[in-house]
Protein backbone atom coordinates (compact mmCIF):
# COMPACT_ATOMS: atom_id res chain seq x y z
CA UNK A 1 0.00 0.00 0.00
CA UNK A 2 1.12 3.66 -0.55
CA UNK A 3 0.47 6.42 1.36
CA UNK A 4 0.31 9.81 0.17
CA UNK A 5 1.15 12.87 2.57
CA UNK A 6 1.22 16.37 1.91
CA UNK A 7 -2.01 16.96 0.05
CA UNK A 8 -3.39 19.01 2.49
CA UNK A 9 -0.46 21.38 2.09
CA UNK A 10 -0.85 21.41 -1.02
CA UNK A 11 -4.07 21.97 -1.05
CA UNK A 12 -3.74 25.02 0.83
CA UNK A 13 -0.58 26.41 -1.84
CA UNK A 14 -3.51 25.58 -4.56
CA UNK A 15 -6.27 27.40 -2.95
CA UNK A 16 -3.88 30.82 -2.13
CA UNK A 17 -2.33 30.57 -5.76
CA UNK A 18 -6.30 31.23 -6.67
CA UNK A 19 -6.82 33.98 -4.27
CA UNK A 20 -3.69 35.72 -5.61
CA UNK A 21 -5.08 35.00 -9.38
CA UNK A 22 -8.38 36.90 -8.42
CA UNK A 23 -6.02 39.99 -6.86
CA UNK A 24 -4.24 39.95 -10.50
CA UNK A 25 -7.51 40.41 -12.57
CA UNK A 26 -7.71 43.50 -14.24
CA UNK A 27 -5.59 46.51 -14.56
CA UNK A 28 -2.44 46.47 -12.22
CA UNK A 29 -1.66 50.21 -12.75
CA UNK A 30 -0.32 52.86 -15.45
CA UNK A 31 3.04 54.03 -15.09
CA UNK A 32 4.84 56.69 -17.54
CA UNK A 33 8.60 56.77 -18.68
CA UNK A 34 10.43 58.91 -20.92
CA UNK A 35 12.08 56.23 -23.48
CA UNK A 36 14.75 58.37 -23.80
CA UNK A 37 15.90 58.23 -20.08
CA UNK A 38 17.55 55.08 -18.65
CA UNK A 39 16.84 56.13 -15.38
CA UNK A 40 12.84 57.23 -16.01
CA UNK A 41 12.64 53.73 -17.41
CA UNK A 42 14.39 52.29 -14.30
CA UNK A 43 12.24 53.73 -12.29
CA UNK A 44 9.07 52.77 -13.74
CA UNK A 45 9.85 49.04 -13.93
CA UNK A 46 10.86 49.70 -10.08
CA UNK A 47 7.06 51.23 -9.37
CA UNK A 48 5.44 47.69 -11.72
CA UNK A 49 7.49 45.80 -9.29
CA UNK A 50 6.21 47.47 -6.08
CA UNK A 51 2.42 47.29 -7.85
CA UNK A 52 3.08 43.82 -8.34
CA UNK A 53 4.88 43.28 -4.63
CA UNK A 54 2.12 45.27 -3.33
CA UNK A 55 -0.66 43.29 -4.73
CA UNK A 56 0.44 40.07 -4.43
CA UNK A 57 3.80 40.40 -2.42
CA UNK A 58 2.51 38.42 0.54
CA UNK A 59 1.94 35.44 -1.38
CA UNK A 60 5.55 35.12 -2.42
CA UNK A 61 6.75 32.33 -0.36
CA UNK A 62 3.52 30.07 -1.91
CA UNK A 63 6.08 27.89 -4.03
CA UNK A 64 2.82 28.30 -6.73
CA UNK A 65 3.13 31.98 -6.36
CA UNK A 66 6.91 32.98 -6.07
CA UNK A 67 7.92 31.79 -9.35
CA UNK A 68 4.31 33.30 -10.95
CA UNK A 69 5.90 37.28 -9.33
CA UNK A 70 9.08 36.78 -10.53
CA UNK A 71 7.92 35.85 -14.06
CA UNK A 72 5.20 38.84 -14.18
CA UNK A 73 7.63 41.47 -13.07
CA UNK A 74 10.03 40.08 -16.19
CA UNK A 75 7.19 40.41 -18.49
CA UNK A 76 6.39 44.10 -17.20
CA UNK A 77 10.79 44.85 -17.36
CA UNK A 78 10.70 43.89 -20.85
CA UNK A 79 7.13 44.99 -22.07
CA UNK A 80 8.58 48.49 -20.46
CA UNK A 81 12.18 48.18 -22.23
CA UNK A 82 10.90 47.11 -25.30
CA UNK A 83 8.27 49.95 -24.94
CA UNK A 84 10.82 52.63 -24.55
CA UNK A 85 13.08 51.18 -28.14
CA UNK A 86 9.56 51.45 -29.94
CA UNK A 87 9.38 54.86 -29.00
CA UNK A 88 12.79 55.68 -29.66
CA UNK A 89 13.20 54.26 -32.89
CA UNK A 90 9.52 55.66 -34.10
CA UNK A 91 11.24 59.05 -33.25
CA UNK A 92 14.42 58.82 -36.08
Amino acid sequence: MIKITGLDKLQRELEEAKRVLTKLDGELGTVNFNPHDPSSIEIAIQVVNRMIDDRVGGYASNPIVGPLIDRMKITYQENILERAAKARLQEC
